[in-house]
Parts: structure tokens; sequence; C-alpha cells
């Protein structure tokens, strides 16, 4: 497979018991097979698009001391901002050429006191950046669920399987900014060589050339999304929950070419992570004489503990 799948949300949503199941068939053999698919019919309307990126603009061009204000090392990277060359792939010894900032989960006040989270940072310059976050956050929280349905009916689970461990989740809206580069940036690029850590990530901004795949057969794919498109990918949680059926791919972001160089990217990803006590277990739909279980057992809190020391956001 040389190209992305592509699919329309719209059919799984729909009362057409047929439409449906072509689509739990399609995405899934798209997981399966390659570890991305895009997504057309999600929850994002294209002026809360263009506010969200009016608005990550207006934050990144903030002056440096300012946007330093809301750097919070002891939230772990996980809130808030995060400065240019901070964060690095695993295994990687040069940190990524991008700056970013992270809206977390918004719980209600009943909840707040239920999950150690870490609280949202209110940007004080710009009184729309935090509204816009919360809004993209909650529409892209509501599509990775009905896509979490879907993967569970082509598991041949119970199609609410994921719900409850989804509701009030851990999960990262990550607006980025890959700077221009002026100077030779020697062996670092915009984003090294990964496997995502969550359940599942929605990109937005996949709409023009950088992002690549790795296939099965080691080749290296450009994954562009259509402008109405999603790009969404498998991470290791969901990986190791399924023994491999849907699979994690390691991607990256290259850099362009020179002129494309001078100029900034953004793309924003969700990070569909569920909450902490969730066991990533290996599923016994999961496992058979051919495919014996790959994975200890553990818990996805855990798991993401592990995984933010090895990116140096989390200190032993």
């Amino acid at each position: 497979m040389n190209k992305i799948p592509s699919v329309d949300l719209n059919d799984f949503l729909s009362d057409d018991p047929n439409r449906k199941s072509l689509f739990v068939d399609s995405i899934g053999k798209a997981f399966q097979e390659i570890g991305f698919c895009a997504v057309r019919g999600h929850f994002l309307d294209d002026e809360l698009v263009k506010n969200l990126y009016a608005q990550i603009k207006l934050f990144f061009d903030l002056p440096v001391d300012i946007k330093k204000k809301y750097e919070h090392p002891e939230y772990s990277g996980q809130r808030g901002y995060v400065s240019f060359g901070k964060e690095s792939a695993k295994g990687s010894k040069h940190g990524d050429l991008k700056e970013f900032w992270h809206f977390g989960q918004y719980l209600s006040e009943k909840d707040v006191n239920r999950y150690d989270y870490f609280p949202n940072i209110i940007v004080e310059e710009l009184p729309e950046f935090n509204k816009v976050g919360e809004e993209v956050y909650k529409n892209l929280e509501k599509t990775a669920k009905h896509v979490l349905r879907a993967l569970a009916l082509y598991l041949n689970i119970s199609e609410d399987y994921f719900d409850n461990y989804i509701n009030n989740g851990n999960s990262i809206l990550r607006p980025i900014h890959y700077p221009p580069i002026k100077e030779d940036p020697k062996e670092a690029v915009r984003a090294a060589a990964h496997g995502d850590i969550n359940l599942i990530t929605l990109l937005m901004g996949a709409h023009g050339k950088g992002l690549q795949v790795k296939s099965a057969d080691g080749q290296w794919i450009d994954a562009v999304a259509s402008e109405d498109e999603l790009m969404i990918n498998i991470g290791d949680m969901l990986s190791r929950h399924t023994n491999n059926v849907l699979k994690s791919t390691v991607h990256r972001v290259v850099n362009p070419d020179k002129e494309l160089l001078k100029k900034s990217r953004y793309s924003i990803p969700f990070f569909m992570h569920p909450v902490s006590e969730m066991k990533l277990d290996v599923l016994d739909s999961c496992i058979s004489e051919e495919s014996p279980k790959s994975f200890d057992n553990i818990t996805a809190g855990k798991f993401l503990e592990e995984r933010l020391i090895e990116l140096g956001l989390l200190k032993k």
C-alpha cells in the first residue's frame, strides 16, 4: 500500500447498516495494514478551523519572553507552552525543530478532584485563544469517540467498549509551530521518526508535504490529506492493546526544500488518551496460536509515564 486510504465518517453515522459496515471494514483494514487513514465528515467546521489557526499564529508570534511566561516544566510539558527544541523523539540525539502548546482535558467541577490532571493555562494576551482551543478539543474528542467505536466493531468487541475509558481521558490538543529555518539544521528535522504514545491521533494541517509514514516494506510515503480531512493514526497504546492487529506506524515530519524551509509550518494533532487506570492488557480477541500475546500487562498511566521519561519531558 503506497497511498493513505480515505473514508467518510458520515457513513458510520448513517442509519444505513451497509454504509456503516463498509466504513468499519475500510477504516479497520487501513489501520491494520498501514496504521493511517484520512477521515472526512468529522465534527470540525471550516470557520472553527480558520479561527483556531488565526489564534495559534497570534500566540506563536508573541515575543519569546511572553511565551515563556506560559512554560511550566513542572507540568512535564503536558500543559501550556513548550519552547523550541525542547522535545526529541525516542532515541534521537537532537531536539525537534518546533515549539508547541498543549490544551488538556476540560473537567466539570464535580470531576476535578477525581483526576490527577494539570490545569489548562490561560493566555492573558489573547482572550479568544483558550475559548477556541476548548471548542476544537471537544469536537475532535467527539470525532475520536466514533472512530474508536468503529474500531471496536472491527475487533469484534462491544461498540461502546472504549467509551468509559475515554470519558474524561487524559487527551491533549497540540498546536505546533515549525518556525522558519534560516541556517543549515544539520541532522535535526522538524519531527524525527517516532510512534505516538496514545490510542489514536487526529491531525489537522496535513495538507502539504512534510508528514511521511513508513510502510511495511520500509519505504517513506507522503501522508497528505485533503483540506476537509483529518489524518488519523494508531498510537502505541492501542497497538499493544490489540497485539499489533492495529498498527502504530513510525512517521516523521521532514524538512522541505530550502525555500519552503524559510516559511513557518503549522499542524495541530489531537492525541486521544484514555483515563490512566485503563488496562492495556492484550485483548483476548487479538490472541491466537498464530499471534501469541506480545506485550506485558500495564496501565495507560504507567505507560505514559515511561514514555514521557524517554522523551525527556519527565524526570525520573
